[in-house]
């Protein structure tokens, strides 16, 4: 295939056997030509885990300081017993027993994000089955099921993204936008990869960080120093 003009002038600026710093890595991509839309900064990290066996799988959240630029998530929130604040924290729809029934009957979803505070998870229970499947079940483990919605929601708001192993044992991750200063990028990039780390399975042994790739969504990959 054909790499376009663009790519080819991308790819002279990066040495494909040297492993740069984060700080060389970013500021190749700032000086990178760019496209007609601020495309995104992507993170690819792959692990030192055995993808077949599920208790080396990671899963859980991240809440990067200067989010991922992507757009607005519609959140839900479950509650009887904080809708005001739930209200108050920006959350797009308040969930009660009726949006419970809707749901199990119509089978369709609307929203990006579920919170839910306790007293509601046993009714949700009801459509577990369509949540659960497209990742939206609350769980107590990825910060969305809590005494505290308004908290919760604001974190949501604020970047928190999903940590999730693909097939071959890679996490895949936004950063920001070619919009993003360096700094920005750094910070959240140094986020992530500390929230991986702290998710590292028991059973994997040594360094869990294989390698890093940084790349941008038309751009070439640009390889991390560990």
């Amino acid at each position: 295939m054909k790499k376009s003009k663009r790519y080819r002038a991308a790819i002279e600026k990066i040495e494909k056997t040297k492993k740069y710093t984060p700080e060389e890595a970013l500021e190749i991509i700032n000086q990178l030509p760019p496209v007609k839309f601020d495309e995104s900064v992507e993170v690819h990290l792959h692990l030192n885990i055995d993808p077949r066996k599920t208790d080396q799988h990671i899963r859980g959240f991240v809440s990067l300081p200067h989010g991922t630029g992507a757009k607005a998530q519609k959140i839900v929130a479950f509650t009887e017993t904080q809708v005001d604040e739930a209200k108050k924290a920006g959350a797009d729809i308040i969930g009660d027993e009726k949006l419970i029934e809707k749901i199990a009957k119509d089978k369709k979803i609307d929203f990006d994000v579920v919170v839910a505070t306790p007293e509601m998870m046993p009714k949700l229970s009801k459509i577990a089955k369509i949540l659960g499947p497209r990742g939206l079940m609350p769980n107590p483990k990825a910060g969305t099921v809590g005494t505290k919605i308004a908290e919760m929601i604001a974190e949501i708001k604020k970047g928190k993204a999903e940590l999730k192993t693909d097939k071959g044992g890679n996490i895949h991750q936004i950063i920001g936008r070619r919009s993003f200063t360096p700094e920005k990028l750094l910070e959240n990039l140094k986020v992530l990869i500390e929230a991986v780390q702290k998710n590292k399975p028991a059973k994997v042994k040594g360094q869990l960080i294989k390698s890093i790739t940084i790349s941008t969504t038309m751009g070439p990959g640009i390889k991390i120093k560990l």
